[in-house]
C-alpha cells in the first residue's frame, strides 16, 4: 500500500493556528509537519503514552532514550518560539488519541492536526480513524527524512521477480552521487566491497575506548522514572550511555569517524570476546529516532574517504548500510503490509525458550549475544542474524514471538526496520521476498568469525555427542526437514543433496541428536 500526505482540509484557513504532532521518533527539525509549521501561532504536542510504551516489552534503554530525547527536543522547539504541549508518562494518558483529544479540548481555537507519517503499521492504521473521532482534519505528510519515498520504492519494485538490494543500493548510489567517479561509474570500479569485510576476530587489533554519555538532569529524572513503571522490562540503566540531543549524537558519529571508522569495515562481521562495540558506528538508533539525518552522515563518510582517513571498502560497506539497506527495509516493509507481519515459509511455532529474557544458555555466542542485547539494547548485525536468529531458524522457533523479541530488546527496533530483518532475512519467513537463501550455519561459521568458541564447554568441531556445538546437529535438522522447500533455492541444492548422500545412519544420528537438543533446550 502507498502512504500519501493529504492537502489542508477546505474550509480551513492557512493562518489558523495548527496542531503539531510530533512522535517519539521523528525527532528532527525536518520532520515534515514542522518544517511548515509556523512558531507563536501553530502548537506542538509531543506525548509519552502508555499504550506506545507497552505495546511489547521494551527494552529500558530503548524508552529512556526516547523520552529523554522527546524532552530535549521540547526545549528546542521552546526556544525557536513554539507553543509545546508536553505529556508525561505520570500523567496517565492512554493513547496518543487520547492525548490529542485532550490538548483540542484545552487549546479549542486548534483548527486541525498534522503529523508525519509513524513507522509502524499499528499507528498508520490507527491514524485513519483520527478525523472522525476528533472531529477536526487530520493531515499525515509523508516521511521525507526517508531517501526514497514510498512511491520511490514501487517505481523500483515494479514488474521485478526479485527484489534484491544490490540493485536497489546501486540505483540509490547514482542517485545521491556517492562514492561515484566522474564518468558516473562507482569508485574503484566495482559496487560492493562486503567480500573484504568479512574478517573474523583473533584479538589482532587494538579497540579504542569509546567514551559513554554521562546522564544530565533530564535524562537522570527520565531513569528514574522508567526504572519505577517497568521494573520487569530488560535493560540495565545504571549502563545507560546512549546520547539524548542531536548535538550529542553528532559527537558520537564524529568520535565514530575519528577513531572507528578505519577499521570498520575489515571487522563488521567479527564476533569478540573482548568488546561489545568493536568499531561499530553505533548511530542507528539516533538515525531511527531523528537525531542524525542519513545523507549528512553518508556524505561525511564519503569525505572520510576521499581525505585519505579510511579504506574505500570501509565508506561502502557504510554507505551501504544507510542508503541502501536502511532504505531498502523499509521500502519492503510498506510495499508488503500487512500482509508481511504474517508470513511464515517454514510454518515455525516452536516457543521462544524463557532464556531469550535471561541469555542463561551455556552456548556462549548465544549466551553473549543475549545478554548484551537484554542489558545495553544493543547487538551488531552479526550476532542479531547469524548468532540469535541463525538459531532461531534452526531451532523453529515461533516467527511471531522472534520478532516481538526483537522488537521489544533493541534501543533502534521500529517495526519498519525490525520486521524485514528479522522475518525476511534472519528467519526466512517471507519465502525469499528479501534473501536469496536462507541465512542457515553451523557452529564452524560462529568459530571462524570470532573466539566464542574457546570459552564455551561446546565443540563446534562436533555434531553428536557429549559436548556437541548445538548449532550443527541443528543446522542438519533444519535441511532434513525442509529439504523440499530448500531443494527448489539454487543456492542450497548442493547443501540438500550432500545430505541425502549421507549414510543413512549417519543421517538419523544427527536427527536423533538434534531432536534431543531441542528437548534440552526447553
Amino acid at each position: 500500500m502507498r502512504l500519501t500526505g493529504h492537502n489542508i482540509s477546505v474550509g480551513q484557513a492557512v493562518s489558523d493556528p495548527r496542531l503539531i504532532l510530533v512522535l517519539g521518533d521523528q525527532l528532527s527539525l525536518k520532520n515534515p509537519a514542522l518544517v511548515a509549521a509556523r512558531p507563536g501561532i501553530d502548537t506542538v504536542l509531543l506525548a509519552e503514552v502508555a499504550e506506545e510504551a507497552s505495546y511489547v516489552r521494551h527494552n529500558r534503554h530503548k524508552i529512556v532514550l526516547i523520552f529523554a530525547a522527546m524532552r530535549h527536543f521540547a526545549d528546542t522547539l521552546r526556544d525557536a518560539g513554539f507553543e509545546v504541549v508536553y505529556v508525561t508518562l505520570d500523567m496517565g494518558v492512554d493513547s496518543l488519541l487520547t492525548a490529542l483529544a485532550n490538548t483540542l479540548e484545552a487549546v479549542p481555537v486548534l483548527a486541525g492536526v498534522h503529523c508525519c507519517e509513524p513507522g509502524e503499521y499499528r499507528l498508520r492504521d490507527a491514524m485513519r480513524g483520527w478525523q472522525e473521532s476528533l472531529g477536526r482534519p487530520v493531515t499525515v505528510h509523508d516521511d521525507s527524512r526517508f531517501l526514497a519515498s514510498h512511491r520511490d520504492f514501487e517505481r523500483w519494485a515494479e514488474g521485478r521477480k526479485q527484489l534484491r538490494m544490490e540493485y536497489f543500493y546501486r540505483e540509490m548510489r547514482k542517485r545521491y552521487n556517492l562514492l561515484m567517479d566522474n564518468d558516473g561509474k562507482p569508485e574503484g570500479g566495482q559496487w560492493n566491497y562486503d567480500a573484504d569485510n568479512r574478517s573474523g576476530w583473533r584479538n589482532q587489533a587494538e579497540v579504542p575506548d569509546r567514551p559513554s554519555n554521562t546522564p544530565d538532569a533530564v535524562t537522570r529524572e527520565v531513569i528514574a522514572e522508567v526504572s519505577a513503571c517497568f521494573p520487569d522490562n530488560p535493560g540495565e540503566l545504571a549502563d545507560f550511555r546512549l546520547a539524548v540531543t542531536a548535538g550529542g549524537a553528532q559527537a558520537e558519529f564524529r568520535w565514530f569517524c575519528d577513531n572507528a571508522l578505519g577499521q570498520f569495515g575489515t571487522f563488521q562481521d567479527a564476533l569478540a570476546e573482548e568488546s561489545l562495540w568493536l568499531y561499530h558506528g553505533l548511530i542507528s538508533m539516533y538515525l531511527n529516532i531523528g537525531l542524525l539525518e542519513p545523507l549528512d552522515v553518508c556524505r561525511e563518510i564519503e569525505a572520510r574517504w576521499r581525505a585519505g582517513q579510511c579504506k574505500l571498502s570501509d565508506a561502502e560497506g557504510f554507505i551501504r548500510q544507510v542508503l541502501g539497506w536502511r532504505e531498502y527495509v523499509r521500502g519492503i516493509y510498506w510495499l508488503h503490509m500487512p500482509g508481511y507481519r504474517d508470513l511464515n515459509t517454514f510454518e515455525a511455532e516452536r516457543p521462544l525458550p524463557d532464556w531469550f529474557w535471561s541469555g542463561n544458555t551455556d552456548m556462549r555466542c548465544l549466551s553473549r549475544a543475549l545478554q548484551q542485547s537484554l542489558d545495553h539494547g544493543y547487538a551488531h548485525h552479526i550476532q542479531r542474524l547469524m548468532v540469535i536468529g541463525n538459531f532461531a531458524l534452526l531451532a523453529g522457533l515461533d516467527v511471531r514471538g522472534v520478532c516481538d523479541w526483537y522488537l521489544a530488546v533493541y534501543v533502534d527496533a521500529f517495526e519498519w526496520v525490525e520486521l524485514p530483518n528479522t522475518l525476511g532475512m534472519a528467519l526466512y519467513g517471507d519465502g525469499g521476498i528479501m534473501a536469496s537463501k536462507p541465512y542457515a550455519a553451523s557452529g564452524k561459521y560462529i568459530q571462524r568469525q570470532g573466539n566464542h568458541c574457546a570459552s564455551c564447554r561446546y565443540d563446534p568441531a562436533k555434531t553428536t555427542g557429549e559436548g556437541a556445538c548445538p548449532y550443527n546437529a541443528l543446522y542438519w535438522h533444519f535441511v532434513d526437514r525442509h529439504a523440499e522447500e530448500l531443494t527448489r533455492n539454487s543456492r542450497m541444492g548442493l547443501i540438500t543433496g550432500g545430505w541425502r548422500k549421507r549414510k543413512a545412519e549417519d543421517r538419523e544420528a544427527i536427527i536423533a541428536w538434534a531432536e534431543q537438543t531441542l528437548q534440552d533446550i526447553g
